[in-house]
């Protein structure tokens, strides 16, 4: 009975973890691994165990750091069942598809440019495949499994399971398996991605009470966001500085979550902000379908949500909002000089349309770009947030005279203190793994909880194994 940690170790990016109970294997997660060049290129690497052995694999929620690698699975010859909350399946169906996309066209790129490289010099290297294609996503969503909260289920004769809610994203798990063997049985809970207790439209996550062993996320386990109250009054003070300089606000977010947050926080706050007066944009197609599925999924919300959503839909409480879908609208933005808030993807400025609107606002000092989600160490979000004077957008060199904003309060995850009280409530301080956090964020909430609970806490470090028939797994 061993939990095995293979992705998400010293990094937040990568989810995925390998428990074996008995004769059987099952992964928790099988998630891109994000940030940097360097880092795309680790998706590359053999994954790190045999594919043909796993028998299931559970699925925390659908941002792609959790779910990415699902179609490589089944393009190195995975057939089994990928169980996940019904929100996920639907969420992953739109993510999983744009992900193939993605790929097939940067290796397409990635071949034209070496093609054009070697013209007459005899280069006859094979072309570049991309890590999947959108036939094997495809697949992988026949393969989904779809369950709802609450309600446990076997995924193998040794291993059964409960989703309990996470409130990170719609359909965000927390997973709870209970594991036999031996005669004996053991509890193992995943937190998933946990959400930031009040957050706009999701409810605050579930809490667990027994198990004998935690696996943890620690994204931001050095430090604690503003409250609600005072991220309110830094957007609406940002908005109106922005509004007499008469410059844009740009917003980086992901299509899932974050996107659909910020809408609804707009919906609520369009007087006190005095949004009247701008032209807003959700300038990102994934986003669009991503918000359809959130509408169509209203009693996953908290009570709030669920009256706006009920009584209204998002387009009438935002009456200047505008979805653009197509390149040319999109483009169309390029002329807006001021009185535009631009929402687009990728949520860590690594690609997709706000690169694009970074390289027409960057250099103009009375523009603003708000971050409003985590940044992985080399993605050129985490350049901004880290100050930098200039950044290289589609191989050129952009000034950034923008003012940037770094907004923690509007982030879906958990800061220490609501991670500390999602543990604090588990009875008999259960040993706990950190995973998914930096590794000064990680040393940080495990000196905190080491003091303030006296419990067993270990970092995961990459193929770290915990026998789950030890009463503690791990030197303490």
């Amino acid at each position: 009975m061993e939990l095995q940690c293979l992705g998400a170790v010293g990094r937040v990016t990568g989810s995925c973890h390998l428990l074996q109970v008995g004769d059987y294997r099952i992964l928790l997660d099988c998630g891109l691994i994000q940030g940097s060049r360097k880092d795309d290129e680790l998706n590359r690497d053999v994954l790190p165990f045999d594919v043909s052995s796993i028998d299931a694999v559970v699925l925390s929620h659908a941002h792609i750091d959790h779910s990415g690698r699902i179609p490589l699975l089944i393009k190195q010859g995975y057939t089994g069942p990928i169980f996940a909350h019904t929100a996920t399946r639907a969420l992953c169906d739109i993510m999983l598809r744009d992900s193939a996309y993605i790929h097939e066209q940067e290796a397409a790129r990635f071949n034209r440019r070496r093609k054009e490289q070697a013209k007459g010099k005899g280069d006859n290297r094979p072309e570049v495949e991309p890590l999947y294609t959108a036939a094997d996503a495809d697949v992988a969503l026949q393969q989904f499994k779809s369950v709802r909260y609450h309600r446990k289920f076997n995924v193998t004769p040794t291993i059964r399971v409960r989703f309990r809610d996470a409130g990170h994203i719609l359909g965000s798990c927390i997973v709870e398996l209970w594991l036999s063997e031996r005669g004996e049985e053991r509890k193992l809970v995943f937190s998933g991605d946990l959400g930031h207790r009040d957050a706009p439209i999701m409810r605050d996550p579930d809490i667990v009470k027994t198990a004998d062993l935690v696996l943890m996320e620690s994204t931001y386990g050095d430090r604690n966001h503003r409250s609600w109250d005072e991220t309110r009054d830094e957007v609406e003070e940002i908005v109106s500085i922005t509004q007499n300089a008469k410059g844009n606000i740009l917003i980086p977010a992901f299509a899932v979550g974050r996107s659909q947050l910020l809408l609804y926080w707009m919906a609520q706050h369009y007087k006190d902000a005095d949004l009247g007066r701008w032209q807003i944009f959700l300038d990102s197609p994934m986003a669009i379908r991503a918000t359809s599925v959130y509408s169509k999924n209203i009693n996953l919300f908290d009570e709030d949500a669920q009256d706006l959503w009920r009584n209204t839909d998002i387009r009438s409480a935002l009456p200047n909002l505008s979805f653009t879908r197509t390149a040319n609208q999109s483009r169309e933005l390029n002329f807006i000089k001021s009185g535009a808030i631009i929402i687009a993807g990728s949520g860590m400025c690594t690609g997709g349309r706000i690169k694009h609107h970074l390289r027409q606002n960057l250099s103009r000092k009375e523009c603003h770009v708000i971050i409003v989600g985590y940044q992985a160490g080399g993605s050129t979000g985490r350049a901004l947030v880290d100050g930098a004077k200039s950044i290289r957008l589609f191989g050129q060199s952009v000034n950034v005279a923008a003012k940037i904003h770094t907004i923690g309060g509007l982030s879906a995850h958990a800061g220490q203190t609501g991670l500390c009280d999602w543990y604090d409530r588990f009875q008999g301080r259960p040993p706990l793994v950190l995973v998914h956090g930096e590794p000064e964020a990680q040393a940080t909430l495990q000196d905190v909880i080491r003091d303030k609970y006296a419990a067993p806490v270990h970092i995961a470090q990459s193929g770290d194994r915990f026998d789950l028939f030890k009463p503690v797994p791990f030197d303490v």
